[in-house]
């Protein structure tokens, strides 16, 4: 039976949540139930596209071994950074319209803690930049030349991250005058975002992202973004997204997530609702695409996205690639 103390901290949870602009109050806010923070009986992970099925296998390499989630999903997205053939995270990623190649990233423990780098340029690895600045540091986000003055003074090495493939594709979009950045759609997205549940019972995620081929230089998505790219909670769980940023940050996509699973929605069910949010709050959202990812305490996963073709990777013992449902049917 609740008590008074506890019907008047949900109440005025539920008030402040609304007010925001948050979780509508016919979206029914409780408590989140006992069985969400049970102990999962295995580690789990998920992460975003088909290259997350390459990236789950070197996070399950640490989660099978009684690893930490933030170790396992820092090791995860660094095989996607270092693959030259995945031109929007990394090393190869697309350049901005300027011809350079500006990298995003951030993570997040399951204290609560998280870095992030924004407009990073020279270095292979962002992921493990923001997990310095994470620890080493008393900030959240280190942006352009002071980012990549942090990184050389922590040892990372200064390295050409636009290859010939992505120059020349970047040369033909400049001869075609196309001074815009490229579409985000089915065919064409970026970020990989991964989540782990360890064996200890912990969650812990990571972001990371080239952005938007021929962006302005100077723009950041929504991928090292804390509550919007990515949000963890280890009461409850955590959540990713992939897409259009723009769109992501409007909403703060993750933190709904994770809030919407605090009130006793299901992984797959946060989804739909945020993307169905998003519906409603952007007109044009059947213009681009965006996919949301998440995992609860129990190991729970789900996914759901705008439009048909947004795929993700789940492991937990076995490594499958499922194709997420969608809302626009068109």
């Amino acid at each position: 039976m609740s008590t008074r103390r506890t019907f008047i901290k949900q109440s005025a949870l539920a008030t402040t949540i609304a007010a925001a602009g948050g979780i509508s109050m016919s979206e029914n806010l409780t408590a989140m139930p006992e069985n969400i923070i049970a102990k999962p009986t295995k580690p789990v992970v998920i992460s975003t596209w088909n290259f997350g099925v390459q990236a789950n296998s070197a996070a399950w390499e640490i989660l099978s071994k009684n690893g930490t989630a933030l170790d396992a999903v820092e090791a995860g997205v660094k095989v996607t950074e270092a693959d030259p053939a995945i031109q929007s995270v990394g090393y190869g990623g697309f350049p901005d319209r300027d011809g350079r190649v500006t990298l995003d990233a951030c993570v997040m423990d399951e204290k609560g803690n998280c870095g992030a780098v924004v407009f990073l340029e020279h270095i292979m690895h962002p992921v493990s930049v923001a997990r310095a600045v994470m620890e080493k540091t008393p900030h959240v986000i280190l942006a352009g030349e002071g980012a990549l003055q942090f990184a050389l003074a922590n040892g990372f090495q200064k390295e050409n991250l636009l290859t010939a493939e992505s120059k020349v594709a970047w040369e033909k979009w400049c001869k075609e005058h196309q001074y815009s950045p490229m579409k985000i759609d089915r065919d064409n997205h970026d970020t990989i975002g991964m989540l782990a549940l360890d064996a200890h019972g912990n969650v812990s995620g990571a972001c990371t992202t080239s952005g938007l081929a021929w962006k302005m230089h100077g723009r950041v998505g929504d991928s090292p973004i804390i509550g919007a790219g990515l949000y963890v909670d280890n009461e409850v769980g955590a959540a990713t997204a992939t897409g259009k940023g723009e769109a992501v940050i409007k909403m703060c996509g993750s933190f709904l997530i994770v809030e919407l699973m605090r009130n006793g929605k299901t992984p797959a069910q946060a989804c739909k609702i945020a993307v169905e949010r998003l519906a409603k709050q952007q007109p044009d959202h059947k213009d681009f695409q965006v996919g949301f990812l998440a995992i609860n305490k129990r190991g729970e996963t789900g996914g759901y996205a705008i439009a048909k073709g947004f795929q993700y990777a789940v492991h937990n013992g076995e490594n499958v690639l499922i194709d997420a449902e969608y809302l626009v049917k068109e």
